[in-house]
């Protein structure tokens, strides 16, 4: 039986990157659902719209917008909806225009997606196209586009269990030049990279990442990524709990 894969993402059902991730998709499998939504929705995070209605905006037999909808929320309707009795096999989230990279993931609608599949029973991959903003914003998709089908099948292929859900970025390097794939850790600030920032329009302001906190973990997804020119993969836990702290706390607390 062919794989069923659905796919999500955070930039909207009509942005470049879920065009990408479709091709990926039908190279690995003939069932294939796009559920996503209407408009951007970076930085949702994992939200869910909670009591309020959503609805469908059906743009073919497998594609639906859901108007107002986060990824988390597309997800929950493809996999427990759409998809009827038989959910997907795979959630494929992306390919998001710019990286995912650090603690941004907490925060990442491109990643809660892929979290939201896994906690659905599926394996899910999340994908971002690197940018390099020195040089503006525009996203080279080269990369993805090339190498984004032999990414899927490898993380596809290596995946063990319910608990996990996988982190994918890809370089803004020529494809040509790319190294390979490096399975590693996602790197951990030294403080949140959010910040106040001030706007041109008097008494108002943006949330943003006006610089990148550093010291930068050589050996994490940031610099392999960014500096050494690999396919990142990091495999990202559900299950949140630090087991050793409550070994260690057991028995200490008392009312």
């Amino acid at each position: 039986m062919s794989l069923r894969i659905l796919i999500t993402n955070d930039d909207g059902v009509d942005a470049p990157g879920i065009a990408i991730m479709a091709d990926i998709a039908h190279t690995l499998s003939d069932d294939v659902w796009i559920v996503a939504p209407d408009g951007n929705q970076s930085g949702a995070g994992h939200r869910f719209t909670l009591g309020r209605e959503l609805h469908f905006d059906r743009r073919d037999a497998r594609t639906f917008a859901v108007i107002g909808g986060s990824p988390a929320d597309c997800v929950v309707a493809g996999m427990t909806h759409l998809l009827g009795d038989r959910p997907a096999d795979v959630v494929l989230s992306g390919v998001n225009a710019g990286q995912n990279l650090g603690d941004i993931i907490n925060c990442s609608g491109t990643a809660a997606g892929a979290r939201e599949g896994a906690l659905q029973g599926a394996i899910g991959i999340a994908m971002s196209q690197g940018i390099n903003y020195e040089h503006g914003r525009e996203v080279d998709w080269s990369n993805s586009i090339r190498h984004g089908t032999a990414v899927a099948r490898a993380v596809i292929a290596g995946a063990q269990g319910p608990g996990t859900y996988f982190n994918v970025n890809f370089p803004f390097c020529d494809p040509d030049t790319t190294k390979g794939i490096a399975v590693v850790p996602h790197q951990r600030f030294s403080r949140s990279p959010f910040r106040y920032y001030p706007s041109d329009n008097d008494g108002k302001f943006f949330i943003a990442i006006p610089e990148t906190p550093m010291p930068l973990d050589r050996a994490a997804d940031f610099e392999v990524m960014r500096r050494d020119g690999y396919v990142t993969v990091t495999p990202m836990l559900l299950q949140q709990t630090d087991v050793s702290m409550v070994e260690k706390l057991k028995g200490t607390m008392a009312l």
